[in-house]
């Protein structure tokens, strides 16, 4: 018994030395300030960094911002897990890579997003080059403490950010991993029109029309319901008003349904009361998304989509006599625009990194669902690249994930990263 205490004791005291060990190492890092945090469980101390980052990469004098991270140290010589997201990030969270390699973890957000703000806003400096940039300058800082391998990872826009780094700084780090991410072509990606109407059984397909339909044609009736409700959900429609919501709303239903795995068994019938139908669409799509307070949560992901990214429309050839808020001479965008504001549209950069990644995107992990809308405008597997692609069966934007492999996927996965990272994985 007092073995076993003097064991504990010893380990406690180690863990102690660590924690101040890093803490002092942090001290002595530049362009860190750092808050200790709740340590997640198998690691030996967390903190929220604030990274002064510089607005312009390419001319510091333009002036600075501070990124929020957040840090999980497990060992100066264990491998180093950079999570890429593409919005705001509010809490420490492990991912699947850094859990399953026992590594340190800098958990970024996303430049212009939450925290992570300058002290005015000018969009232009809200590029692909100058993101890359900002997780460049972290991975240099920590790269001076931490001598293991190195990991980046991100999830749907994260995700792209995962792959937009490694385009522009492809020796950072040893393998990407990106989830679920989007690598789309153009600002109205027309390849989501196909999958929306081949994805699933016909009768399934039909039974999603058939809720949009009803929708639209019962408009006099399904209005003022679902103005109690946003009434009773305290959302506000300026930037779009309530009726282009609603009609946002109604396009946007097919493209939600993929995305988050809904069930077709959950349809309403067609004989189904109106009230049952506005049920399952608020539960599907909603409303929400369109209200003022998600336009301003995100602002900076549609200026990026519309600016340099691109992103997706709604195909209106079946509904076009039932658009009446919205325009109806063409596909509605996607795209919000913050304040509405007018910019060109420019995908110079992802057609760029599109082609270099055929040839040159080599120790990178795709991991997408097959049945996410997004899925269809992931990277595709190439010839010649050492890198791996999954596209697991059934699984949507939020199940892909490795802890859903199957046994074959996550044992092809494992091997990859011991053989690219050197090491052997338990």
């Amino acid at each position: 018994m007092k073995k076993t205490h003097l064991f504990v004791a010893l380990l406690f005291i180690a863990s102690s030395l660590s924690a101040q060990n890093i803490e002092e190492q942090l001290f002595n890092l530049p362009d860190i300030i750092f808050e200790k945090v709740l340590t997640p469980v198998g690691y030996e101390g967390a903190y929220e960094l604030k990274v002064r980052q510089p607005l312009d990469h390419k001319d510091p004098s333009k002036g600075y911002f501070y990124q929020r991270a957040f840090l999980s140290h497990a060992g100066f010589d264990e491998p180093t897990v950079m999570v890429t997201n593409g919005y705001a990030n509010e809490r420490n969270r492990i991912s699947e890579p850094a859990e399953l390699l026992g590594a340190n973890q800098i958990n970024i957000e996303h430049r212009f997003f939450g925290e992570s703000m300058p002290d005015s806003m000018d969009y232009s400096y809200l590029n692909l080059e100058q993101v890359a940039g900002d997780l460049h300058h972290i991975n240099e800082i920590f790269r001076t403490i931490y001598s293991g391998k190195w990991v980046s990872t991100g999830i749907s826009k994260g995700g792209q950010t995962t792959i937009f780094y490694h385009y522009f700084y492809p020796k950072d780090v040893d393998v990407s991993m990106p989830y679920v991410a989007p690598s789309t072509q153009g600002i109205e990606d027309k390849r989501i029109y196909t999958f929306l109407d081949t994805v699933g059984s016909e009768e399934c397909r039909n039974a999603i029309k058939e809720v949009q339909m009803r929708l639209f044609q019962e408009r006099e009736k399904v209005l003022p319901l679902l103005q109690w409700y946003s009434k009773g959900a305290q959302l506000k429609f300026t930037y779009l008003q309530f009726e282009e919501a609603f009609e946002c709303a109604v396009l946007e239903y097919p493209f939600s349904f993929w995305q988050w795995g809904s069930d077709c068994e959950e349809i309403p019938t067609t004989d189904a009361p109106i009230e049952e139908v506005l049920s399952h669409f608020l539960k599907v799509s909603g409303l929400e998304f369109f209200a003022d307070a998600s336009m301003k949560n995100f602002a900076s992901h549609y200026y990026q989509a519309g600016a340099e990214m691109g992103y997706y429309g709604y195909d209106i050839s079946e509904f076009k006599e039932y658009i009446t808020a919205l325009p109806n001479d063409k596909n509605p965008s996607a795209v919000f625009m913050p304040n509405k504001m007018k910019v060109a549209f420019d995908n110079t950069v992802p057609q760029k990194m599109q082609k270099w990644i055929k040839t040159n995107g080599n120790r990178i992990i795709y991991i997408n669902g097959n049945k996410d809308t997004w899925s269809v405008t992931a990277e595709r597997p190439q010839k010649g690249v050492d890198a791996l692609w999954f596209f697991m069966h059934d699984k949507d934007h939020g199940a892909a994930r490795i802890k859903n492999m199957t046994a074959a996927e996550r044992e092809k996965m494992i091997a990859a990263l011991e053989r690219w990272l050197e090491l052997e994985i338990e």
